[in-house]
């Protein structure tokens, strides 16, 4: 399979990223950490008004009704950018889920309002028991088995990433019962792991480029350390890993796009890519840490915001045992 992007689809990449890059995510990123939510949710909107919420919302709720390989290319930006809030759970995997299931009534209650920038939390028992920025959601929905309901947030929980801030909720009221929810669910985690797996590439991309200025600005025994050879190995290996891992994320939402009725295969290879794209961003997090040395660690160091959302991701929308345990049964 040959794929490459369109002309439209490099567009829309440049655009956020110029978007994203006049913004100061960094700072946005902390004020998020720091409950302070102003800053982000101005951010948000912003994006809404892109078109990133209205991507996988359909045409007829007021939606773009977009291939999932146009969602990669937003969220690899996002992630790029490490932009804080339920931006996953709003466009990809709250709209996937209601758009999966055959309700005209609950699909018109909430997805215009998403396409417009409305944000959403989505908890997917058991592989997702926590509600992602719940407090700035509505709706805030959860799936228990065949059970959809409409939730609330309680009690804020302690998190990896400081800017994922993650939430017990509990019920108010059932929305749906039935093999419908069960089914849905399935495309809106097929369709969210997608999305972290893009989320990870731009988080590796950010890191390596991170750590190249860096290098090319830090100096030790008179020299920049940039000229090391041992320096370049880190950096083309991180390099490598993320750019080996891309064809598999936009390999995966082709197979989503065109391969719905072959589940197992699409089951494969949306698996594959979180595989993928999350070893990259772990090695490209390694590496840039020890080009930086211990300075990564600190908060000051921008390196940090990217090295703790990699972490989250990693297991976000399954862990990579559960996604090789997935490809090994779909066998």
């Amino acid at each position: 399979m040959k794929f490459s992007l369109s002309t439209e689809q490099r567009d829309f990449a440049e655009s956020l990223r110029g978007l994203l890059a006049n913004a100061n995510t960094p700072a946005v990123v902390r004020s998020w950490g720091e409950n302070d939510t102003a800053p982000g949710l101005a951010l948000l909107q912003q994006l809404a008004e892109t078109g990133v919420t209205a991507l996988a919302v359909p045409e007829e709720f007021d939606g773009i009704g977009a291939h999932p390989a146009d969602l990669a290319v937003a969220f690899i930006e996002l992630g790029r950018a490490a932009v804080p809030g339920p931006i996953l759970e709003t466009a990809a995997a709250v709209p996937a889920l209601l758009s999966a299931l055959n309700d005209q009534q609950l699909a018109k209650r909430f997805l215009p309002a998403i396409a417009e920038g409305t944000l959403a939390s989505l908890v997917l028992e058991p592989s997702t028991p926590r509600a992602l920025d719940a407090d700035v959601a509505e709706p805030v929905l959860r799936v228990s088995g065949d059970t959809l309901e409409l939730v609330r947030p309680t009690t804020q929980l302690e998190s990896v990433d400081p800017a994922r801030r993650l939430f017990e909720v509990e019920s108010v009221e059932t929305l749906a019962q039935g093999a419908d929810v069960a089914a849905a669910a399935e495309k809106a985690y097929d369709l969210a792991v997608l999305a972290a797996s893009a989320q990870l590439i731009g988080a590796g991309h950010a890191m390596i480029e991170t750590a190249t200025e860096y290098a090319k600005n830090r100096s030790q025994f008179g020299r920049v350390i940039g000229s090391f050879q041992a320096v370049k190995h880190h950096m083309s290996d991180a390099l490598v890993a993320v750019e080996m891992a891309t064809p598999l994320v936009y390999g995966a939402a082709i197979s989503l796009a065109e391969g719905r009725e072959d589940s197992a295969t699409v089951s494969r290879s949306i698996s594959a890519a979180k595989v993928a794209a999350a070893n990259a961003a772990y090695v490209a997090s390694r590496k840039a840490l020890q080009v930086h040395g211990a300075i990564g660690y600190t908060l000051e160091c921008d390196l940090s915001l990217w090295l703790t959302k990699t972490r989250a991701l990693q297991s976000a929308w399954g862990t990579a045992s559960a996604h090789r345990a997935r490809i090994a049964s779909a066998l």
